[in-house]
């Protein structure tokens, strides 16, 4: 298993970390790369990557659903954080062929973040073909 460290720098935040994670395949690797955030407040999704409006779109959106500040009962004030994270999923399979991931044309992979900035990580298991 690979760790990938990474470093948000918004409170609600979508990275690209697609080249993170191809850069971290072996030359030739054939088979399932799964990237697991393991953080409550994080996520990790596939949408496209080409028009950055996407993603602002989708902070927005889920900034209008889930407010940060609400009527939440737990006390750390980032409730919102964890809704967002469990709504989003913590990993993701990517199929990869010949050291490349297998993404269609306009898909990158994002990791989300809730409550930052902060320092995180990415774990990257390969499952080999």
């Amino acid at each position: 298993m690979k760790e990938i460290a990474i470093k948000s720098s918004e409170r609600n935040q979508m990275i690209d970390i697609t080249g993170l994670i191809e850069s971290s395949l072996p030359a030739g690797f054939t088979g399932i790369a799964l990237a697991y955030v393991p953080h409550t407040t994080a996520g990790i999704t596939i949408n496209e990557g080409a028009d950055p409006a996407v993603k602002s779109d989708i902070l927005k959106r889920l900034q209008e659903l889930i407010p940060q500040l609400g009527s939440y009962r737990h006390a750390e004030g980032n409730s919102d954080a964890h809704i967002k994270s469990s709504l989003v999923g913590h990993s993701t399979l990517i199929p990869a062929r010949d050291g490349r991931l297998d993404t269609g044309t306009w898909q990158a992979v994002f990791f989300c973040e809730f409550d930052g900035p902060r320092n995180r990580k990415i774990f990257l298991e390969l499952i080999e073909k």
